[in-house]
């Protein structure tokens, strides 16, 4: 079977089924959050509408009390898992987009929207997949379920919940970071640094400071209202900009100063690859404030990540060969004259990363430095042998459909439902060499690529599925 032709005779409605579903906004929306709907309104409605697709085809279809979902298809005891997500990072500053962020607009070849490439993309390349495997009445001895998570992007809740009440697959993989596959996830730990000592703000200079609304993202934009600065702040801040290549603004109402740096956002498995606004307005300000609970918080945020992603100065940096180094994003960054400040940072770490001896460490570090740190949330390291079965045979897949016999099996710091499984690795669906664009401005999808991911994926099941 040419599943490569297969996959471009229906390109036409692959790419409607896929503008049809990054037109719903699926941003966690924490207004219409309920009982009934976990994760808000948008979540909910992406959910539903590929269970509807999932309907229309005539294949079995659940939904886990509107966590999660799956569409199956085959018989057989054994499950090969697809697990997805719907939901997408929030579109940050609009007036960044080329186009509108959840209009899925063709241009150049490409499909603009967010959720584009992270992971609407790649799942609707997957349900495309079996959909070709359907129709061409191939036999399975497994059971296909493509899993549909709705919090991804936020916590993993979605299928957390589900497989409380469903099966684990006996194999799996999630089509939601790279090809050949990735078969060693960092661990993420969301790391909450928090200013021990409140001050007055009849005296202190900082007043607020807002930075960011994911843990997962760089933020691309910064906000602090100060007083009591030198007759120089405004010229010092026009100057910080320009050595920095930066846009901002400052607004003077009354005695205060209201100043924003803008930044670029970029996925937290990478923070290098995008500029973090907090951590530039701090690096400012640590210029320019004296008073106590004010410098201290810039002076922490700076001195710990300005112009250093891996947590060197509170001894976090480690670095393996399996999995690369450890990263920190300061993803949440805020400041009141009254509470105090606080940090949320995502931390990828290696695989072999010490865990308990080097949070041990920085625990003491911070403190000195008048914070507390502790730990919100962990997800540990998921690592599958390259020699396994599985693996090989995936990896065999990508380069019979592509002829790329050079690119190595990868590790991520990003993390994907591949963890979640028993044995379970990311396979696709970013090709090598293609930019990451995942949660940036102007996410897209480069069509001749999603066609050939969903022939990539149609190979997969049927190989693994195949009753032969």
């Amino acid at each position: 079977m040419d599943w490569l032709q297969a996959a471009k005779e229906r390109q036409d409605e692959l790419i409607q089924e896929l503008q049809e579903l990054v037109q719903i906004n699926s941003v966690l929306d924490e207004n219409t959050i309920t009982t009934e709907v976990p994760f808000g309104d948008g979540p909910l409605k992406a959910l539903e509408w590929l269970l509807a697709k999932g309907q229309a085809e005539g294949l079995q279809t659940k939904n886990i009390d509107n966590y999660a979902g799956h569409i199956q298809m085959g018989e057989g005891d054994d499950l090969l898992g697809i697990l997805c997500h719907v939901d997408v990072v929030p579109v940050g500053d609009e007036t960044d987009w080329t186009y509108p962020p959840f209009s899925g607009t063709v241009a150049d070849g490409k499909l603009f929207a967010r959720g584009a490439i992270d992971d609407k993309g790649p799942t609707i390349a997957a349900w495309m997949a079996m959909k070709l495997v359907k129709d061409a009445g191939i036999e399975l001895n497994k059971r296909v379920r493509m899993i549909i998570g709705t919090d991804e992007e936020t916590g993993f809740r979605c299928v957390d919940h589900y497989f409380k009440h469903e099966e684990m697959p006996t194999i799996g993989f999630a089509p939601d970071a790279d090809f050949p596959l990735i078969n060693a996830e960092k661990g993420i730990a969301e790391l909450v640094f928090s200013q021990n000592k409140t001050g007055d703000a009849s005296k202190e200079q900082l007043l607020l400071f807002n930075a960011g609304k994911r843990p997962n993202m760089v933020p691309d934009f910064a906000k602090a209202t100060v007083q009591f600065v030198s007759p120089q702040f405004e010229q010092n801040f026009h100057t910080f900009l320009s050595k920095n290549q930066l846009e901002g603004s400052l607004l003077i109402e009354g005695s205060r100063y209201i100043i924003t740096i803008k930044g670029k956002a970029a996925h937290a498995m990478e923070p290098e690859k995008g500029v973090n606004a907090a951590v530039y307005l701090t690096a400012f300000l640590q210029q320019e404030l004296t008073t106590e609970a004010s410098k201290r918080f810039v002076d922490f945020t700076a001195d710990v990540f300005y112009q250093d992603h891996y947590g060197n100065k509170l001894d976090l940096q480690f670095e393996d060969e399996m999995s690369g180094k450890t990263t920190l994003n300061p993803g949440i960054v805020t400041y009141d004259v009254a509470k105090g400040g606080s940090m949320v940072i995502s931390m990828r770490y290696s695989v072999t990363y010490p865990f308990d001896e080097k949070i041990t460490e920085a625990q003491r570090l911070t403190v000195a430095k008048g914070f507390s740190l502790d730990i919100q949330d962990d997800s540990k390291p998921h690592y599958v042998s390259e020699d396994d079965a599985f693996i090989q045979t995936l990896a065999d897949i990508y380069r019979r459909q592509t002829g790329d016999y050079e690119t190595p099996l990868l590790s991520t710091g990003g993390g994907t439902y591949a963890r979640v499984m028993k044995k379970g690795v990311a396979f696709g669906m970013l090709f090598p060499g293609e930019p990451d664009v995942a949660h940036r401005a102007d996410e897209f999808v480069v069509i001749e690529n999603l066609v050939k991911a969903a022939a990539i994926y149609a190979e997969a099941i049927v190989e693994l599925a195949e009753n032969k």
